[in-house]
């Protein structure tokens, strides 16, 4: 699974950081690291991705 979109479903409150840091598999301290990582990166996500992203994760 793409990192990027599970960071991006924790953001939307589709996921815990518990949850994240576990698809991830990295430790719940590990996650704050890449949170802030990714949020320096460009975004390129387009509006199909972000329903494929819903649709994923929708509970």
């Amino acid at each position: 699974m793409d990192k990027r979109k599970v960071i991006e479903a924790y953001r939307r409150g589709f996921l815990t950081l518990q949850e994240c840091a576990q698809v991830l598999g990295v430790e719940k301290t590990q996650i704050i690291g890449l949170l802030e990582y990714s949020e320096s990166e460009p975004k390129s996500s387009t509006a199909s991705d972000d329903n494929s992203l819903h649709a994923t994760y929708k509970r």
